[in-house]
Protein backbone atom coordinates (compact mmCIF):
# COMPACT_ATOMS: atom_id res chain seq x y z
CA UNK A 1 0.00 0.00 0.00
CA UNK A 2 1.12 4.01 -0.97
CA UNK A 3 1.79 6.09 1.68
CA UNK A 4 1.87 9.78 0.78
CA UNK A 5 3.45 11.78 3.44
CA UNK A 6 3.76 15.77 3.97
CA UNK A 7 7.17 17.44 5.00
CA UNK A 8 9.85 19.81 3.82
CA UNK A 9 13.20 19.66 2.53
CA UNK A 10 14.98 18.86 5.48
CA UNK A 11 13.54 15.16 5.94
CA UNK A 12 16.14 12.36 5.53
CA UNK A 13 14.25 10.39 3.31
CA UNK A 14 13.67 13.69 0.47
CA UNK A 15 17.40 14.00 0.71
CA UNK A 16 18.07 10.37 -0.03
CA UNK A 17 15.72 10.61 -2.85
CA UNK A 18 17.01 13.68 -4.45
CA UNK A 19 20.41 12.50 -4.27
CA UNK A 20 19.63 9.50 -6.50
CA UNK A 21 17.69 12.43 -8.98
CA UNK A 22 20.44 14.16 -9.11
CA UNK A 23 22.81 11.18 -10.32
CA UNK A 24 20.43 9.82 -12.56
CA UNK A 25 19.90 13.53 -13.90
CA UNK A 26 23.43 13.78 -14.21
CA UNK A 27 23.51 11.03 -16.90
CA UNK A 28 20.30 12.06 -19.22
CA UNK A 29 21.11 15.66 -19.30
CA UNK A 30 25.22 15.03 -19.82
CA UNK A 31 26.66 18.28 -20.34
CA UNK A 32 24.01 20.50 -19.82
CA UNK A 33 23.82 19.26 -15.93
CA UNK A 34 25.44 22.07 -14.47
CA UNK A 35 23.42 24.67 -16.27
CA UNK A 36 19.99 23.15 -15.01
CA UNK A 37 21.05 21.68 -11.51
CA UNK A 38 22.15 25.68 -10.65
CA UNK A 39 18.35 25.44 -9.98
CA UNK A 40 17.42 22.60 -8.14
CA UNK A 41 18.30 24.46 -4.65
CA UNK A 42 16.08 23.18 -1.40
CA UNK A 43 16.93 26.77 -0.14
CA UNK A 44 13.19 28.23 -1.11
CA UNK A 45 11.10 24.24 -0.65
CA UNK A 46 9.20 23.90 1.77
CA UNK A 47 6.35 21.57 0.66
CA UNK A 48 7.61 17.79 0.12
CA UNK A 49 5.87 14.68 -0.61
CA UNK A 50 6.86 11.77 -0.29
CA UNK A 51 5.49 8.35 -1.24
CA UNK A 52 6.45 5.23 0.72
CA UNK A 53 5.54 1.96 -0.16
CA UNK A 54 5.45 -0.94 2.96
CA UNK A 55 7.61 1.62 4.47
CA UNK A 56 10.10 2.38 1.57
CA UNK A 57 10.35 5.77 0.06
CA UNK A 58 9.93 5.14 -3.39
CA UNK A 59 9.46 8.85 -4.57
CA UNK A 60 8.74 12.22 -4.42
CA UNK A 61 8.04 15.82 -5.40
CA UNK A 62 7.80 19.69 -4.51
CA UNK A 63 6.98 22.65 -5.05
CA UNK A 64 8.31 26.57 -4.21
CA UNK A 65 6.26 29.42 -4.36
CA UNK A 66 6.61 30.63 -8.22
CA UNK A 67 4.28 33.89 -7.49
CA UNK A 68 1.50 35.23 -5.73
CA UNK A 69 -0.75 32.46 -7.15
CA UNK A 70 1.31 30.46 -8.73
CA UNK A 71 3.88 27.44 -7.53
CA UNK A 72 6.33 25.50 -9.37
CA UNK A 73 6.98 21.61 -9.40
CA UNK A 74 10.21 20.57 -8.66
CA UNK A 75 12.44 17.54 -8.02
CA UNK A 76 9.99 15.06 -8.98
CA UNK A 77 11.12 11.39 -8.67
CA UNK A 78 10.25 7.87 -8.49
CA UNK A 79 13.18 4.71 -7.70
CA UNK A 80 13.31 2.80 -10.78
CA UNK A 81 11.96 -0.07 -9.28
CA UNK A 82 8.73 1.58 -8.35
CA UNK A 83 8.08 3.21 -11.67
CA UNK A 84 5.19 2.52 -14.15
CA UNK A 85 3.01 1.65 -11.30
CA UNK A 86 1.02 5.21 -10.61
CA UNK A 87 3.12 6.60 -8.35
CA UNK A 88 4.49 9.97 -9.86
CA UNK A 89 0.75 10.95 -11.10
CA UNK A 90 0.05 10.51 -7.11
CA UNK A 91 2.48 12.44 -5.69
CA UNK A 92 1.71 15.04 -8.73
CA UNK A 93 -1.66 15.14 -7.46
CA UNK A 94 -0.90 15.46 -3.86
CA UNK A 95 1.12 18.73 -4.33
CA UNK A 96 -1.74 20.02 -6.96
CA UNK A 97 -4.58 19.72 -3.76
CA UNK A 98 -1.51 20.83 -1.25
CA UNK A 99 -1.00 24.22 -3.52
CA UNK A 100 -4.97 24.24 -4.36
CA UNK A 101 -5.39 24.42 -0.25
CA UNK A 102 -2.66 27.41 0.07
CA UNK A 103 -4.67 29.19 -2.44
CA UNK A 104 -2.69 28.58 -5.42
CA UNK A 105 -4.00 28.82 -8.79
CA UNK A 106 -1.36 27.47 -10.37
CA UNK A 107 1.41 25.52 -11.19
CA UNK A 108 4.26 25.88 -13.63
CA UNK A 109 7.21 23.26 -14.22
CA UNK A 110 10.58 22.51 -16.24
CA UNK A 111 11.98 19.44 -17.61
CA UNK A 112 14.26 18.21 -19.70
CA UNK A 113 13.16 17.23 -23.21
CA UNK A 114 15.25 14.02 -22.81
CA UNK A 115 12.42 13.29 -20.15
CA UNK A 116 10.08 11.54 -22.08
CA UNK A 117 8.27 9.94 -19.10
CA UNK A 118 8.03 13.04 -17.28
CA UNK A 119 7.03 14.69 -19.98
CA UNK A 120 4.04 11.95 -20.47
CA UNK A 121 2.88 12.22 -16.96
CA UNK A 122 2.51 16.03 -17.28
CA UNK A 123 0.42 15.56 -20.61
CA UNK A 124 -1.53 13.02 -18.46
CA UNK A 125 -2.25 15.41 -15.63
CA UNK A 126 -3.79 17.77 -18.26
CA UNK A 127 0.04 20.26 -18.32
CA UNK A 128 -0.43 22.02 -21.37
CA UNK A 129 2.55 22.82 -23.11
CA UNK A 130 4.29 27.04 -22.44
CA UNK A 131 6.47 29.26 -24.03
CA UNK A 132 9.95 28.50 -21.76
CA UNK A 133 9.58 30.77 -18.41
CA UNK A 134 12.02 32.63 -16.50
CA UNK A 135 15.74 30.80 -16.53
CA UNK A 136 14.81 28.64 -19.10
CA UNK A 137 13.79 31.20 -21.76
CA UNK A 138 14.88 30.52 -25.15
CA UNK A 139 17.12 26.76 -23.68
CA UNK A 140 16.33 24.26 -26.56
CA UNK A 141 16.66 21.15 -24.09
CA UNK A 142 14.32 22.75 -21.72
CA UNK A 143 9.95 22.23 -21.89
CA UNK A 144 7.83 24.39 -19.61
CA UNK A 145 4.56 23.24 -18.82
CA UNK A 146 1.38 24.87 -16.49
CA UNK A 147 -2.01 23.74 -15.20
CA UNK A 148 -4.66 25.56 -13.52
CA UNK A 149 -6.10 24.61 -10.17
CA UNK A 150 -9.65 23.68 -9.49
CA UNK A 151 -10.90 25.08 -6.34
CA UNK A 152 -8.43 27.44 -5.78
Amino acid sequence: MLNLIRTDSKNADFLKLIKELDETLKLTDGKDHAFYNQFNSLERINNVIIAYESGIAVGCGAFREYGPKSLEIKRMYTKPLYRKRGYASLILEALENWGAELGYNKCILETGIFQPPAIALYKRRHYDIIPNYGQYSGVGGSMCFIKYLAGA
